[in-house]
């Protein structure tokens, strides 16, 4: 993955460490120290440290490890962020509170090694997210504590869009990188049950996914489950991308499944929204929409403009809601957005939209 590059390209990115683990802490510190658009500002053992030496080190970015003694990293993000807005990359093992951790307002997250031939992908990986969080957007702890409020959509409290047959021929294609767990939980969220099948790619390191599709298929009343190669598109039914594999949308007659699997890297990523979109746009033939939101670079941008070409209804996040407005900023400029809306609005959008075609 490319490292992108902040606006102000001469000045250092202060990190600070937080981790219990003296191990962790010299991977994390040697590790993003050999960069050189970043230096340490220091380190702390745990989240009550931390917030003794923050004033001192006056980090740009915090690197933060989850499950630590004393106070843990989740409990650090839910008392100190509200009135501390500074961009937080959380550390973590394979472990659900990540997720929990984003909600209250993390930026990102980086999955430790689990072994010495993992280490140098680590410290890559976490070198590229603490460079993308210094120039994010830290969102406003009313929306981090409304996500966090969020609850199983109640039967019948979203009203279903019905049985139109127009319905049962749309394909909904989604695309997030950072800053994307939570923007896309917004929408699904306000999504009903019966909404037409979608495809979901947002950028996650492996073994993540499945607990991502299984904390949205809780909160969201549509079904929400982890794609596998084969499985068909029906209504009712959103496929997240698993990691580490390209996820196409394939056309066996007049059905649809997906098909996961291993290849090259598009637009730096593996799974791409550009890889998925432009399969959209080359073997779709019943209605399409095409939704870009959050995240650093420009995955997602060309293949949506290519469905935009293809007569699909196209959906940009706006700037203001935007964590980093990267993605659906370049579909925006190359002209692949039709319609720009915040996280919590784009749900409105795309129901306003299938309703003129139901």
């Amino acid at each position: 993955m490319a490292i992108p590059v902040t606006p102000n390209a001469n000045k250092k990115i202060r990190v600070m460490v937080v981790d219990d683990s003296m191990v962790a802490r010299s991977l994390i510190m040697n590790g993003l120290s050999a960069h050189p658009r970043i230096e340490i500002a220091g380190y702390a053992i745990n989240a009550l440290d931390a917030k003794v030496k923050i004033p001192q080190y006056k980090p740009d970015v915090i690197t933060m490890d989850v499950e630590m003694p004393g106070q843990s990293g989740l409990e650090f993000l839910k008392t100190y962020l509200p009135t501390n807005p500074i961009p937080v990359v959380v550390v973590s093992s394979l472990n659900l509170k990540v997720f929990d951790a984003l909600a209250v307002g993390a930026i990102d997250f980086v999955r430790k090694p689990d072994d010495q031939q993992s280490a140098d992908a680590f410290v890559a990986a976490l070198t590229t997210k603490v460079i993308i969080a210094a120039s994010a957007r830290v969102r406003p702890p009313a929306t981090a504590a409304a996500a966090t409020a969020g609850r199983p959509a109640a039967p019948g409290a979203i009203p279903k869009l019905g049985g139109s047959p127009s319905l049962n021929n749309v394909i909904i294609g989604l695309g997030a990188s950072t800053g994307g767990t939570e923007a896309t939980l917004e929408v699904m969220k306000r999504l009903p049950a019966d909404i037409p099948p979608m495809v979901i790619v947002q950028h996650m390191p492996p073994g993540f996914t499945k607990m991502y599709a299984e904390r949205l298929n809780r909160l969201c009343a549509m079904e929400v489950q982890e794609a596998q190669s084969g499985m068909e598109l029906r209504r009712g039914l959103a496929l997240v991308a698993p990691a580490d594999l390209q996820c196409r949308v394939v056309r066996i007659g007049t059905r649809y499944t997906v098909n996961c699997t291993h290849g090259e890297k598009i637009s730096g990523h593996r799974p791409s929204v550009d890889a998925m979109f432009q399969s959209m746009s080359e073997v779709v033939t019943c209605k399409m929409v095409g939704i870009i939101m959050t995240g650093m670079g420009q995955d997602g941008a060309v293949g949506l403009l290519a469905m935009r070409k293809k007569g699909a209804y196209t959906i940009g996040q706006d700037k203001e809601s935007s964590v980093v407005y990267g993605m659906p900023g370049v579909a925006m400029n190359i002209g692949a957005v039709m319609t720009q809306a915040s996280c919590e609005n784009i749900a409105t959008v795309l129901l306003r939209h299938l309703k003129t075609l139901g």
